[in-house]
């Protein structure tokens, strides 16, 4: 059996915070600069936006401390936002400009910050963030491990190792499947079989299934799951259904128009924007006012230098 979506039509959104709003469109107008400077040759490689998906990472923002481990994926940008608030470095990041996080050798997919790192590899992150996950059991009590993945990764094996490690070893580690329905190009439901929730159950793991795109739903519904896995170290699997406004990757996008046209009506900004005009407007006006200083002030920086000895 071929896993199947359904989804009802996206509710109203609730009224968010000045802080959380900001975040948000932060992150959307950081990824829209992205692809309008891929587009105008500016920048070099490729890179995964997330536009559609921010309000993940930002529901999850309050629900992690400092001490918490995040790993991250290839479409990372909002989750990195999320939990550094530093659009400056990350863009000379993906420049390769003076004040990068990794000294412009990561680029725009693989970055270590402190208790963050994201990869381009599918699936590498979950047996690391197990691995980290039994070191907080040991060492930190009350500290957690969450990992982000997509629909598409349940074709690695790694994933289903980490599942069986954490679930033998009551682990605390949130695996966080922001499922788009697409794997690339290829539908999820012509990709996998059975049920992302079934996986999760065949090896005894907690999973919750949220349906909404509601900063604040879906943060309430998040709350009392990160709050079971500090308490009781045991593994949890949150599966979001979610929706890729943007392309794959800069301007790859296979999708019919009727299925992208889906994918905007159930995106937030929209709906946030005609449900809260004022507020929205001058919020969205101010962080795109910022992010496009940030990008005038980093493209003038000179490009980064490192001798492979980190002076800090």
């Amino acid at each position: 059996m071929t896993a199947t979506r359904t989804e009802a039509p996206p509710t109203g959104p609730t009224r968010l915070t000045d802080a959380d709003l900001d975040l948000l469109l932060l992150i959307r107008h950081f990824e829209l600069a992205l692809l309008d400077m891929f587009g105008r040759g500016e920048l070099h490689g490729t890179t995964h936006t997330c536009l559609g998906q921010e309000y993940v990472p930002v529901a999850l923002r309050p629900l992690l401390d400092d001490g918490d481990h995040v790993f991250s994926n290839h479409r990372g940008h909002g989750h990195y936002l999320a939990r550094f608030a530093d659009p400056h470095g990350l863009l000379a990041e993906v420049m390769g400009r003076q004040g990068a996080v990794c000294h412009g050798v990561g680029g725009s997919q693989h970055i270590l910050r402190d208790r963050y790192l994201s990869t381009g590899v599918q699936g590498e992150s979950a047996p690391v963030a197990a691995g980290v996950a039994l070191h907080l059991k040991r060492a930190e009590p009350g500290r957690l491990a969450l990992v982000y993945v997509g629909d598409g990764t349940w074709g690695e094996g790694a994933v289903y190792e980490a599942l069986n490690m954490a679930a033998l070893w009551e682990l605390p580690l949130v695996l966080v499947v922001e499922n788009n329905g697409i794997a690339q190009s290829t539908p999820t439901g012509v990709q996998l079989a059975g049920s992302i929730g079934g996986r999760a159950r065949a090896f005894g793991v907690d999973h919750l299934l949220v349906t909404s795109t509601d900063t604040n739903t879906v943060r309430a519904e998040l709350a009392p799951v990160l709050r079971r896995v500090r308490d009781r170290s045991a593994p949890q699997m949150v599966e979001l259904l979610t929706h890729r406004v943007g392309p794959h990757s800069k301007g790859d996008d296979s999708r019919r128009p009727e299925e992208i046209g889906q994918a905007r009506a159930h995106d937030w900004y929209g709906r946030y924007a005609a449900a809260f005009p004022e507020q929205f407007s001058e919020h969205d006006e101010r962080q795109r006012r910022y992010v496009a200083d940030v990008v005038r002030e980093v493209s003038g920086r000179p490009a980064s230098r490192w001798d492979g000895v980190d002076r800090g």
